[in-house]
This record gives structure tokens, sequence and C-alpha cells, in this order.
């Protein structure tokens, strides 16, 4: 049987290839860095820049990684066994399978329309006007991210679907004449409620495990950065956030349609046809109420350390639970590229990350921006806001969060301790603001194409909201964030 070949784009893995024989052959190793921690650099270099330039799938990149990272033995020479230990030591790491089998949970959302129906009874409580729409969308997504590290289902799959259906209800299609009615509007709160959910839950996006993993790396042991820390961190910013971010666009965007008296009567119809709350949606809901509960430490809360479930080991009950009370199938999982796509990439990048840590590199480099900061003569409150703004806007950059959290954070995040940023206002402040530039363009993260590729909005209007939202978002989680942090103790 005939088939078409979908080979490695030239023009991208020519550029990776370049980049990293450059920095391999050409570029003299600095003083002070182990040569196979420079080596290594070469190799990570060309693996980012594939990954950017789309040269393979993110996860066919990774494996070529792993491959390149065995064969020239650059984290342990003449070793050849120990070096494949070593390429292969990504897929042990426990957080790497809390996101992949969370993502696997996931779809029991879909499967039983749990999570429409979410969606649909909020419009139906808050619909009135389109104020109340909006923040109906952004409660749904809330709720929805503890339990969907995929910021693109929870915001594309599920909240999309329900977005686009209440706008053509008003007659609002992405027309340039009908967009402006209240589709623009609500497709824009759509988009910039997914950064905010994202930074709220290290399991409400894929990269958060990684950001941890980084952390860990870039202090001593003892630093522990918790799902129940991260969450309890993030809440009273994000609720700012998300209070006042549909309140901005409404003022940059206006809907055309401000009162909307029919939407929860739409919402209802659309209940109804969804049957009665199944079983199936029950045992979801109880699985879901359960692993928040684990996640967040309430037994060992309530009866002592011996009952602490570890975040993956909770993760995995869960996903037993779906399978043994048959809400999903073996072959459900099997179906579910993206969990698998997400366990090889993310095992390749965090091996990638973690030897260039253990090699000296990112220490190395974290000395060379510190100094380079220091020269200023700024203080850290100065030289952190500027390390934080240069890592954010960045992202214009980039077409993939993962790949700019990869390249950027732990050389980010030790040039931080370098200038003598508290850790954990470091770490809490460079991890939430990788959910947060999300917000900045139509391809930073996969949500983005999805509601973008609509045609709700103009290139203009995108690009304008995420800079403006970004900033207050920046604002609100420097000011209000750090003063929380302060009050919890945390720095």
């Amino acid at each position: 049987m005939a088939y078409t070949l979908e080979p490695i784009k030239p023009i991208p893995t020519a550029i990776a290839v370049s980049l990293t024989i450059l920095i391999w052959f050409f570029i003299p190793v600095p003083e002070g860095v182990d040569p196979n921690a420079w080596h290594l650099l070469a190799l990570f270099v060309g693996t980012i820049a594939a990954i950017i330039g789309k040269a393979l799938p993110i996860g066919a990149v990774s494996i070529g990684a792993i491959a390149l990272v065995a064969v020239t033995g650059v984290t342990n020479p003449g070793n050849s066994k120990a070096a494949l230990v070593d390429a292969l030591s990504g897929f042990s790491n426990d957080l790497i399978w809390l996101i992949g089998i969370s993502i696997m949970i996931s779809i029991s959302l879909g499967k039983t329309g749990l999570g429409a129906r979410i969606g649909y009874f909020l419009i139906s409580i808050f619909g009135k006007k389109t104020l109340g729409i909006a923040y109906a969308l952004a409660f749904a997504e809330t709720i929805l991210a503890p339990v969907t590290p995929s910021n693109t289902t929870r915001g594309g799959g599920i909240i999309y679907p329900i977005m686009r259906s209440i706008s053509e209800s008003f007659g609002s299609s992405p027309t340039a004449a009908l967009r402006k009615r209240i589709g623009r509007y609500l497709s824009l709160v759509n988009y910039n409620t997914n950064p905010i959910t994202s930074a709220m839950f290290i399991t409400a996006t894929a990269p958060n495990p990684l950001i941890v993993s980084m952390i860990y790396e870039g202090t001593d042991p003892s630093f522990h950065l918790s799902w129940g820390m991260w969450a309890v961190a993030a809440f009273v910013p994000a609720l700012f956030s998300l209070f006042i971010m549909p309140l901005v666009i409404y003022k940059i965007c206006p809907p055309e349609i401000k009162e909307t008296p029919n939407a929860p009567v739409f919402a209802k119809a659309q209940l109804k046809e969804l049957e009665p709350f199944s079983l199936p949606e029950k045992i979801t809901l109880g699985v879901f109420i359960l692993l928040l509960l684990l996640w967040a430490g309430v037994p060992a809360m309530l009866f002592g350390e011996g009952y602490l479930v570890q975040p993956t080991t909770a993760a995995f009950i869960g996903l037993s639970i779906l399978l043994a009370t048959g809400v999903l199938t073996w072959d459900d999982i099997l179906k579910n590229k993206g969990a698998w796509d997400t366990i090889v990439w993310f095992a390749a990048l965090v091996m990638m990350a973690s030897f260039l840590g253990k090699l000296g590199l990112v220490s190395w480099l974290a000395q060379t921006v510190g100094t380079g900061i220091n020269h200023l003569g700024v203080n850290w409150i100065v030289g952190t806001l500027i390390l934080l703004l240069v890592y954010v806007y960045s992202h214009y950059f980039f077409a993939s969060t993962t790949a700019h959290i990869t390249a950027m954070f732990a050389a980010f995040f030790a040039a931080g301790i370098a200038l003598g940023t508290p850790p954990m206002l470091l770490a809490l402040l460079l991890g939430f603001s990788s959910s947060l530039m999300m917000s900045l363009t139509h391809y930073g993260t996969g949500t983005a194409p999805i509601i973008f590729g609509a045609g709700y909005t103009t290139l203009a209007e995108w690009w304008k909201v995420g800079f403006i939202i970004s900033l207050v978002n920046l604002f609100i989680w420097i000011t209000i964030g750090g003063l929380w942090w302060k009050i919890l103790g945390y720095w």
C-alpha cells in the first residue's frame, strides 16, 4: 500500500544542526565550563531550535535528542551503558507521569459531558449579561483547571465550543459585520482566562511540573514547592486577575450586545440535550474531588504525615478508578496521543535540563547574567524585575511555552538567586509568569490558534489585548501576589 512520506523539514533542520555544530566545534569552551557541559548545551540548543522551527513534531525531536545524548556520551564519557541510562533517566521522573496520567484522566471530562455541563450550568446562573457570561466561562475553566493538564484541551476543547455556541445563539458569527456583537469579546475572554488558570495549579498545564523540577535542581534539596503550596500561593492573585481581566477587555473591545436575557434559556436547553446527570459523570466528579483532596494533602493534615499520598500516586489511583468502573477504557488511554506524546518530550527535556545543571552549565550562565546585571549597579529588586520582564516578553519569539521554559527558566532562576532574590519569591514570580506570558500572541500556546482561528478577532486586536492583559497580570501578581506570599511566610 502506497503512502506519502513526511520527512524532517529541511530548513529548520539545517538551522538546528548548524547551531549545534557551531557551539560544539567552533565556539571555544568558556573558562570554568566543563567541555561535556558545553557539548550538551550544543545538543540542547539544537533541540530547542528544532522544536521552535517544527522540524518534526516535538515528540519526534525529543526521541532524536535522547538518541544523541546516549550516542555522544556527553553525560558519561566512555561508558555507553551509563550514557544510555542517563539519556532515559527522564522517564523515572514522577512529575512527568503526574502530567501524563492527569491528561489521560481528563479524557473523562469530554467523554462523559461533565465539562460542558459545568460550563452551561454556570451560564444558566450568571448569563443574563454579557459580562456575566464572561465570568461564567472563566469560572468554568477555573473549576476544570486542577484536573486538566492540557490547557489546550481545557480552553480550546471544552470552553471554546461553549463560547462559540453562545456567540452564535446571539447572531454573532466571525464576520466583519457580526463579530463585534458578542463573539469578539467572549473569544478574547475565553483565551485570556487560559493563561491565568494555567498558572493556578501545578497540574493545570504540562510545563508546570517541568518548572518545579528546575526549581528543585536550582536550589538545595530542602527547598520544596508542593501542589498545595503552589495552589495557595496562586489563589489570591489569580482571583484578582480573573475578576479584572474581563473588565479590562470589556473596556478595550466592548461587545455591542451587553444584555443577554436569553443566554440562561439557551444554556438550560443545552443542558437538557446532555440528558440527566449520569452515573459516569458522578464517578468522574467523585474522582476529581478525591484527587483535589489528595493533591492538597488533606489526609495528611487530618491524620498525620503517614497518610500523605504523593501527587503522582494519587493520579494513578484516580485513573485506576476510572478504568475499573468503565468510565474510561484502555483503548481510550491508548488512543490519547497527547498524553503519551507529553511523556516522551517531557522526559527528554527534563533529562537535558537536569544534566545541564548537574554539569555546572546553568550555574556558570547564571553567574554570567548576574554579573552583567550587577554591573548596572541596581539592587536585587530592580534586577529581578529586569529578569522577569526579559523572560516574559521574550515569549514573542517562541511558538511553544515548553520550549521557552526549557530554554530560559533554569538560567534566569539561577541568575536571580545570584542577584540575592529570595528563592521562593523568585520561584513563584518566574513560575507563574511562565503561564501568564501565554496571553501575548496568537501562537504562544496550543489554545491560541484554536480561538484566534475562529476569526472573531483581528491580529491587531489580539496582540493589543494580549499585551495590555500581560501588563495587568504582571502588576497584580508582583504586587498583590508578592504581598500575599509575604503574609504566607513564603519569603
